[in-house]
């Protein structure tokens, strides 16, 4: 159940408060396809400058020029590449070939041609041609070979463009043509870092400024930088500044939003542990734009984001800024999070601190996630080859990996990252729209990439860090599908557990039909279904309605209507208001099984909200174990369920064998210190309720098999926990088998949370049918998919009846 949160500063609300999560071997695989897009954005080099007036009437510079600006963080060879230009409209290139290597965050100028005597002389270029190039109207090229273009007027597109502009009246461009210049304007790149394949947002009409490789780019001299940003960030958590006033804190903008700005330092020392960035927050729209070279004052403050008392980490900030610009400068280059930049550690999150890491522990980037990502903390940073564990969200954030994986820990069979007891995944990173609105694509799946980098600044909010992007990027489909699995086989019945999320009446038919074809298709219609958060007949509405027959009605006849068998179902109602989850919702567990296939419910009395479940022994051999009440709740009113669900159990006959299901939806994980949170190690305070609820299930199963040792029973459900927990090892000593984890751990997962693939659901049988044929499988449909029926992935077994 979403849950919802107070925004941070100018930033989107995010997800629901709950913490850190196995896929199975299925019928039917997934096919991935990768869709490359017909232009791709320029990872590396990018034309950042275009001037054509050169030696013109009022020109300032003598030549015509091309500039170009490498905004990866690695060197690139520009041996065998050249510029090409041709007229507005015309289809004959002419090629400048270039020469030597590009550092990263620097420029590379090449000279051209000139029309007459104006102007003074360009810095030494770093390459040199004779082309005369329009003043007003033209197209230029970045090609990775010397081979003049004769593609016409589609070679934006062409193979081996790297990048392209096309200016004023020219019939080929990137998306639109960047404005009509003249001859003391050229096109410049109003962020050399950021191409967004469009001419006309990308360049803006101003004056020449041409750099060489010896303007050093996003470095160059910085007399005058006495406060540094890095002496406000400093090497840990908290800025050794706080609460001082500074002044003159130079740097380069960055990236703007509603609320305030970033800039950074253009000339980083040699430290991993000291951000070179920071955010400066003024409240109201800044006036400040990317690519100013400006001078900060004001105070140093440490902000947390939903408030003092949360688990969060702070972001370092400077408040009550005064700020001069002082001219324009290139923005520096990102730095990249992965192979060829900066590696984040892979399963430490942090190893070190005894409670807050801003008052204990060692900061150490090179090991602690939590250390690693603060040290880099409002930086330009970029994630090249980015793939998603986790599906998009309604606040547009997607958690990734960077290169494709190859730096990761285990990995489900399916793309995603799974959370392990001693492996919490920093490597993750959220890439999040907060910065520039549409930049992050929606119908994102696990496993899905992207068209090109994801690079912009580093971010805190909401327990994880995100990297708010600057330039779009477009989702390419992996093929991911839904799994489905196979019926039981002949003598079996099949069990199985789905949580349904908040499932009301007034909830659209299309969600009713949809998990009725999960159940019907996907699951292939078990004899027994777990079911947990089925709501109250009028949902979320806070009245004294406590009857859910309207919801059990709705969800059986959909299931008819996708082809499937009859089902009935056995349940109890809550006292109201009295079993948590969503406000006046009255969730509750239920038994839904079918009718057709030989399986009945055993006759009794059925319990109430209040009275407990107790067994008995019937001195029948066959059919030893008694339950009081035919569904009962186990132990309602015992401290342990307060405002939490009460497990159902219910007895059936199958082939007149008895078997008893126990459904299960344990309090959740609300209120447990997030991952990447200032306790270390988090704190999971809601896990003593589950303990206590783990304890009472298992006397209650002890119960049965201490009037029978070889009692068929399954305990399912919503346990809101992982395999290796407290709780779920609690129940494990009742003599039962936690079917989850008998996976893989590539396969161990029926939920994903923040990226992190993990079990929350659980089957467990009792020996006398864990020794008997069965079979077990998760069945993927919801949790990696952007569009779901409900946020948990259910699981079946196949179960033969010693």
């Amino acid at each position: 159940m979403a849950l919802p949160r107070p925004s941070p500063r100018g930033h989107s609300p995010l997800r629901r408060l709950l913490p850190p999560l196995l896929a199975a071997t299925l019928v039917g695989g997934y096919t991935a396809t990768v869709v490359v897009p017909a232009l791709a954005t320029s990872p590396d080099v990018v034309i950042s400058e275009v001037y054509g007036g050169g030696g013109n009437s009022g020109a300032p510079y003598l030549n015509d020029f091309v500039e170009l600006y490498n905004r990866s963080s690695a060197a690139v060879s520009l041996s065998g590449w050249s510029t090409q230009y041709a007229a507005s409209s015309g289809t004959n290139y002419l090629v400048t070939a270039l020469s030597g290597t590009i550092q990263p965050g620097s420029k590379y100028l090449v000279k051209l041609g000139s029309a007459g005597s104006q102007g003074v002389a360009l810095p030494t270029p770093d390459a040199t041609g004779t082309t005369n190039m329009s003043a007003t109207a033209g197209k230029v090229a970045l090609v990775t070979t010397t081979t003049a273009l004769t593609c016409g007027s589609n070679c934006h597109a062409a193979s081996g463009v790297k990048d392209f502009i096309g200016y004023g009246a020219a019939n080929d461009y990137e998306t639109s043509p960047a404005t009509t210049l003249s001859n003391t304007t050229s096109a410049t790149r109003s962020n050399p870092a950021t191409d967004t394949d469009n001419n006309a947002n990308d360049f803006a009409k101003v004056s020449p400024t041409p750099q060489n490789s010896q303007s050093g780019g996003g470095g160059g001299s910085c007399t005058g930088y006495t406060t540094r940003i890095r002496d406000i960030q400093g090497s840990a958590h908290i800025s050794p500044l706080n609460g001082q006033a500074v002044s003159n804190v130079r740097g380069v903008v960055t990236a703007v939003k509603s609320t305030g700005f970033w800039f950074q330092d253009p000339c980083p020392d040699t430290s991993d542990a000291t951000s070179e960035g920071v955010f400066v927050y003024t409240s109201s729209t800044p006036t400040v734009s990317v690519g100013q070279e400006i001078a900060v004052g004001g105070t140093v403050s440490e902000y947390r984001p939903s408030g003092a008392t949360t688990a969060n980490l702070t972001t370092t900030e400077i408040t009550s800024p005064s700020v001069s610009v002082l001219g324009t400068r290139t923005v520096p280059a990102a730095t990249v999070i992965g192979t060829g930049g900066r590696v984040p550690p892979t399963t430490v999150i942090d190893d070190d601190a005894t409670g807050s890491v801003e008052t204990s522990g060692t900061f150490d980037v090179a090991t602690d996630g939590i250390d690693f990502y603060e040290s880099l903390e409002g930086m330009r940073v970029q994630v090249n080859n980015p793939v998603a564990v986790g599906p998009g969200n309604s606040y547009n954030e997607i958690p990734v990996l960077g290169d494709d994986g190859a730096n990761a820990s285990v990995r489900t069979n399916r793309g995603g990252i799974v959370l392990r007891q001693t492996d919490g995944n920093p490597e993750r990173l959220v890439i999040d729209d907060a910065i520039l609105a549409g930049s992050v694509p929606t119908g994102v799946n696990v496993g899905d990439h992207f068209s090109g980098p994801a690079a912009g600044v580093l971010d805190y909010s909401f327990a994880n860090f995100h990297l708010l992007l600057t330039s779009p990027i477009t989702r390419v489909d992996s093929g991911l599908t839904p799994q489905s699995t196979t019926g039981p086989g002949t003598g079996q019945i099949s069990v199985a557990t789905f949580n349904v999320e908040n499932l009301d009446p007034t909830d659209p038919q299309s969600k009713f039909d949809g998990l009725a074809g999960q159940i019907v298709t996907n699951l292939a219609a078990p004899g027994i279904i777990s079911v947990e958060e089925i709501q109250d007949n009028d949902g979320a509405t806070n009245s004294s309605v406590v009857a859910a027959d309207q919801t059990w009605t709705k969800l059986i006849n959909a299931i008819s209507a996708a082809g499937g068998p009859t089902y009935t179902y056995q349940q109890i109602n809550p006292v109201d208001d009295s079993d948590g989850g969503e406000p006046g919702g009255n969730i509750r567990v239920g038994l839904l099984y079918r009718t057709d296939i030989g399986l009945t419910f055993a006759a009794g009395t059925p319990g109430d909200s209040t009275t407990a479940e107790s067994v008995s022994d019937s001195g029948n051999s066959a059919d030893r174990v008694n339950l009081g009440y035919n569904p009962g709740r186990i132990d309602p009113t015992n401290t342990a369920f307060s405002t939490s669900r009460k497990p159902l159990v219910g007895k059936f006959y199958f082939n007149s064998k008895p078997l008893f299901v126990i459904a299960n939806h344990w309090n959740s994980k609300g209120g447990d210190n997030p991952l990447f949170g200032r306790y270390q190690p988090p704190v999971l305070s809601s896990e003593t309720q589950r303990s206590q609820q783990a304890a009472v299930v298992k006397s209650f199963v002890q119960s049965i098999l201490a009037i029978d040792s070889q009692a068929r029973i399954v305990v399912a459900g919503d346990l809101n926990d992982f395999t290796y927990s407290a709780p779920v090892q609690t129940l494990d000593t009742a003599g039962l088998t936690d079917l989850p984890a008998t996976l893989s751990d590539a396969e161990r997962y029926t939920y994903v949370y923040e990226g992190n693939s993990q079990v929350l659901d659980h089957i467990l049988l009792s020996s006398s049918l864990t020794g008997a044929s069965h079979s077990y499988n998760v069945v993927h449909v919801n949790s990696e998919f952007a569009t779901q029926q409900s946020d948990h992935d259910p699981q079946v077994v196949r179960l033969t009846l010693p």
